[in-house]
């Protein structure tokens, strides 16, 4: 909690402050009812990881790296990879630290490069990333110039990841709170808001994009990525109970039934500006998983089908203006 309490004495002078009013009893009840099992162990994982020389060199403009092959000694390397892998699964980076390359299932640095020419400049904005995960891309965006960057996701194995970064990143302007969507208030503070892959686990997308308005200043901009499918602006796939094996899917909208549902919602300046078939050397198999992943979610027989016969996973990025 004491980094949390770091966190409300920032916003106390930011554009964040009125956030107060609801955040501090949120997150006072996740910690007082909410703790996964593991997260005691998480957290002495944490505390074990060393303390390296604040002098090491970081670059989160081009990768998310700290540091050198070197800076450490054989047994304290060693004793980082052991520790790093007590966060297993590491499931978006890849992370580069002190020499230790955390070969993430994602590689989502891929989808970084798809978007950035495409956003607004975020030199000195604030920046808000719905479903986050471990946090990969709040570098990014802070690498881009970023003033201020929060990213939310409600899994804590995530936040311990995120914070086994943090630890050797220290940069108190960025930060991942252990929400979901549903929990924030309407904030109307955001110059930009990323939701990447997140779309399509929501039961209801339009309450969801109204949600994603609703944190946005006017004028502000939705960085939205998605699964779509083919066909015109009346098309949905409503998968039946798993999609790519994956049992909380809802809606998989087309290019046209996605720009339609955004400017439903209020959306002004709607645009794709990427369409991606997922592919094998982005999403795959690595030492630091130990589950499945793409491949295994495919048709063996018709790598353009999921395995329940659906399309493969083809993803867009759209941007809209509130």
């Amino acid at each position: 909690m004491k980094h949390f309490n770091h966190f409300y004495q920032q916003i106390a002078t930011n554009r964040l402050g009125h956030w107060l009013n609801t955040l501090p009893a949120q997150l006072s009840d996740w910690h007082e009812n909410n703790l996964h099992g593991e997260f005691k162990h998480w957290q002495k994982t944490l505390d074990a990881l060393p303390v390296v020389s604040t002098d090491a060199s970081i670059d989160i403009v081009n990768t998310v790296k700290v540091g050198e092959l070197g800076d450490l000694d054989q047994g304290q390397f060693k004793r980082l990879e052991n520790l790093m892998k007590k966060f297993k699964p590491w499931r978006k980076g890849p992370y580069h630290i002190h020499g230790l390359h955390i070969d993430t299932e994602w590689r989502s640095d891929f989808k970084w490069d798809r978007l950035a020419e495409h956003i607004s400049d975020l030199s000195g904005k604030y920046v808000l990333d719905i479903g986050c995960g471990s946090g990969y891309h709040l570098w990014r965006m802070r690498g881009a110039g970023a003033k201020f960057v929060v990213g939310i996701d409600p899994t804590q194995l995530f936040l311990m990841q995120f914070n086994a970064i943090k630890h050797f990143i220290d940069d108190d302007q960025v930060h991942l709170l252990p929400l979901g969507v549903e929990q924030l208030p309407e904030l109307k503070a955001f110059d930009t808001v990323f939701a990447m892959g997140v779309l399509y686990h929501r039961r209801s997308p339009i309450d969801f994009l109204y949600q994603l308005k609703a944190q946005l200043v006017k004028g502000g901009e939705l960085v939205l990525e998605t699964l779509i499918v083919d066909g015109d602006e009346n098309t949905v796939l409503v998968p039946g109970e798993r999609y790519a094996k994956m049992r909380n899917v809802w809606f998989l909208p087309s290019e046209k039934a996605m720009c339609a549902w955004l400017e439903r919602c209020g959306f002004s300046n709607v645009r794709v500006v990427n369409t991606d078939i997922t592919a094998i050397d982005e999403q795959r198999k690595t030492q630091w998983i130990d589950t499945e992943s793409l491949q295994d979610f495919l048709d063996p027989d018709d790598s353009s089908k999921t395995i329940e016969g659906y399309p493969a996973p083809k993803r867009a990025i759209f941007i809209a203006n509130t």
